[in-house]
C-alpha cells in the first residue's frame, strides 16, 4: 500500500534560506529535513510508495505546501542540507494553488491546511498521530487503504490546526504515549507498517 507523511512546520520559512542556519532563521527547516529523510529513505534506495508533504507557515508568504513524490524523485541525498537546497530551490518558485514542479519528484503550491487535506481525503485514509491515539499495533491490523499520517512539528498542532485536522481523519494513533520527534515517529510507523506486511 501507499504511504503519506505530512507535518505541519509552523515556523518553517517561507522564501529561500540560509543552508548555514536550518535550526535558526530557516524556522526549524532541520526537522522538516529529517521528517523528509527518515519518510523516503531506506538503506540503498528510496521507498517508492510514499508521498511526503511539508506544510510552511512560516514568514514571509504563508503558507506554502511541498510535496515530494518517492517514485520520481532523482537527485535526493538523506543528508540535510542536501533536502534543504532542493526545498530551497522550490521556494524560489513563484506557486499558485496548482502544483508546480520544482525538480524531479518535487512540486510546490499555496494551499493551507484545508485546501490540503481536501485534496488528499479522496486518496488516503487519513490518520492523526498524537500521543493520546490509540495504539498503533491495533492499527494497523485493520487497514484498507492508502493511509497519509499527520503530525506537526516542534510546536505540535495549534487548536485551529488540530481541529481541522480531526475533521478529516478517521483515526487518531499513537505510537508512544510520551512526546517523540516527528523524524522518530515516521520510522516508528514505517516500521509497524512494515513489520504487518510479513
Amino acid at each position: 500500500m501507499n504511504r503519506g507523511f505530512l507535518i505541519v512546520g509552523n515556523k518553517a520559512v517561507t522564501k529561500p534560506f540560509s543552508l548555514n542556519d536550518l535550526a535558526g532563521s530557516a524556522g526549524r527547516m532541520d526537522i522538516l529535513c529529517r521528517f523528509v529523510a527518515q519518510a523516503l529513505f531506506i538503506s540503498h534506495g528510496i521507498r517508492k510508495n510514499v508521498e511526503v508533504y511539508l506544510l510552511l507557515l512560516g514568514e514571509p508568504k504563508p503558507p506554502k505546501a511541498i510535496k515530494i513524490v518517492g517514485k520520481e524523485v532523482k537527485t535526493m541525498a538523506p543528508d540535510e542540507r542536501n533536502i534543504a537546497g532542493l526545498i530551497r530551490k522550490a521556494l524560489k518558485i513563484e506557486c499558485n494553488k496548482n502544483w508546480k514542479r520544482s525538480t524531479s519528484g518535487i512540486y510546490i503550491s499555496k494551499k493551507n491546511l484545508k485546501k490540503l487535506l481536501d485534496e488528499l481525503t479522496n486518496r488516503y485514509k487519513i490518520v492523526y498521530l498524537k500521543e493520546t491515539g490509540k495504539d498503533i499495533r491495533n492499527f494497523v491490523k485493520q487497514i484498507d487503504k492508502d493511509c497519509l499520517f499527520i503530525l506537526g512539528d516542534h510546536l505540535g498542532l495549534s487548536e485551529e490546526q488540530e481541529r481541522i485536522v480531526k475533521d478529516y481523519a478517521s483515526e487518531v494513533i499513537s505510537v508512544s504515549p510520551i512526546s517523540l520527534q516527528a523524524d522518530q515517529c515516521v520510522v516508528i510507523v514505517h516500521y509497524e507498517l512494515d513489520r504487518s506486511t510479513i
